[in-house]
């Protein structure tokens, strides 16, 4: 990811972030994927109605889907509202999908959606990565770490 991803993604008015995922999983590669939405779901996301909460991704004949993804109703919509929480396919090409499918055949790895914004032209995109699980000592490490860089910076500002 370049600098500019990154600065786009920081002034992005809708940054819904899976905070769970980098607490579980060690991040091995990571992909930015569109999300083919329906009209008052892109709407929702907008508002920053969504959680990513509790979501993972599959591979099913060759696409890519996101499972568990909820986008809360839109308030202003009719009958014509999305359901809540419905598989969702990204967009990816095939070699990414190829790619990750192999991976996921490998046990321990698994695919995950690490963030979900809205890019320059207005479009929903969502940061996935490929996974593998943290065992209950790596989890303790890393809230080790946490805990001590938050020490230092404490230290750091008294003086």
């Amino acid at each position: 990811m370049n600098k500019e991803e990154e600065l786009i993604r920081k002034k992005s008015p809708v940054n819904i972030r899976n905070k769970k995922a980098s607490f579980e999983y060690f991040f091995i590669e990571t992909y930015t994927a569109g999300i083919v939405l329906t009209g008052t779901e892109i709407k929702s996301i907008r508002l920053g109605k969504a959680s990513l909460v509790d979501t993972f991704c599959f591979i099913h004949n060759g696409e890519i889907w996101v499972k568990g993804m909820n986008v809360s109703p839109y308030f202003y919509g009719s009958y014509n509202n999305h359901e809540l929480k419905r598989d969702r396919k990204l967009l990816l090409n095939r070699k990414e999908i190829q790619k990750l499918q192999s991976a996921t055949k490998q046990t321990g790895y698994t695919i995950v959606p690490l963030l979900v914004f809205i890019d320059q032209n207005g479009r929903a995109k969502m940061d996935i990565a490929l996974c593998k699980g943290k065992k209950d000592f790596d989890k303790r490490q890393t809230l080790k770490e946490k805990e001590d860089r938050r020490e230092m910076d404490r230290a750091m500002k008294h003086y």
